[in-house]
């Protein structure tokens, strides 16, 4: 069983090294090579990757910018693996997930999996933040690569892995700009493939280091999920519009307390409340459980936003396709 990570990067040669040292510790080394597809960057990698050219067994591409779904076809199109493993750039992989993946696909076998992400001890606190308010079930994150069964488990191109067969039959990532490993998930299980989770296999994912290039990306987000329920009928849950009623609900309550009973305080209160113990508890940190009390709030109203535009502009009068901040998205 062999593998081939692939990792599309722009304006990142920080991440990258972080994520390929990640990947030389690995106990199962031997089984997978790395594909990295530089997407236009200027401010490339090449130089600070040239030392694990010795390390790992490791392929460096260069393309005109067009974005992390083509990026990843370029470099599946140059793999020779029995699998394509995705990780984002701002990854940190686990000594021992090779060794999951296999277990696991040796066990059940698996057309297209994906794992969880964690904060890492090392992340600043707004990354541990951040973390917090992506995978809390509390905040609908959860349901992302979690036990919770909110909503099926569909696997995200930060920690995606499918054979490299059944790539090629679904066609790769189509040119999207966000929500592109949604789309190949929720194709690759409508086209009757099996696609699981692999609860162990695991990644320490980054993601964004300030709230405001937080709150792009989860407004980017919600405009995706509209984008995606009208490519795949059937595909838009309950527990995706939350966000939405989260985001006009929660400032109600506010204009509530003054112009209708101070007790619409409580409620008011009560959900940050929530939040904070919940972080506490599981982070053992009060500056996290602060943050990330603003971190959920950042999550919740950033989705719900994009997915409120996004249903207005759509399908209540029915214009095309548009992303906000696709410019900005990395600031």
């Amino acid at each position: 069983m062999q593998f081939s990570v692939i990792i599309p990067i722009y304006n990142r040669p920080d991440e990258i090294v972080e994520l390929l040292e990640s990947l030389t510790l690995q106990s199962a080394r031997s089984v997978f090579e790395v594909i990295i597809v530089e997407d236009g960057s200027t401010q490339a990698c090449d130089k600070v990757i040239e030392p694990y050219f010795s390390q790992l067994n490791l392929h460096y591409y260069t393309q005109e910018n067009q974005g992390p779904g083509p990026a990843r076809n370029f470099g599946a199109a140059k793999a020779h693996g029995d699998y394509l493993i995705f990780f984002d750039s701002d990854c940190i992989i686990p000594s021992n997930y090779f060794n999951h993946v296999i277990e696991h696909l040796s066990i059940q076998e698996l057309d297209c999996f994906g794992g969880p992400d964690r904060a890492h001890p090392f992340f600043t606190p707004i990354q541990k933040a951040i973390s917090y308010s992506m995978t809390s079930p509390i905040t609908t994150g959860g349901i992302r690569g979690g036990k919770q069964k909110m909503d099926k488990f569909y696997p995200r191109s930060f920690n995606l892995g499918i054979k490299r067969e059944v790539f090629n039959a679904v066609q790769g990532f189509a040119d999207m700009r966000f929500g592109e490993d949604l789309d190949l998930s929720i194709r690759t299980s409508k086209a009757g493939y099996q696609v699981g989770l692999i609860q162990e296999a695991h990644v320490y994912h980054k993601r964004r280091t300030q709230f405001i290039s937080f709150f792009k990306q989860v407004f980017n987000s919600g405009i995706a999920r509209i984008d995606l329920s009208l490519l795949h009928a059937g595909t838009l849950k309950p527990v995706h519009i939350l966000p939405s009623v989260f985001t006009i609900g929660y400032p109600l309550l506010l204009v509530l307390i003054f112009s209708a009973s101070p007790w619409f305080l409580l409620p008011f209160l009560l959900f940050p409340l929530i939040i904070f113990t919940d972080a506490q508890i599981r982070t053992k940190n009060t500056l996290v459980a602060v943050l990330s009390t603003w971190a959920s709030m950042i999550q919740l109203t950033g989705y719900g936003s994009g997915f409120i535009k996004a249903f207005w502009v759509r399908i209540i009068k029915g214009n095309g396709s548009f992303n906000s901040f696709t410019k900005s998205f990395y600031d």
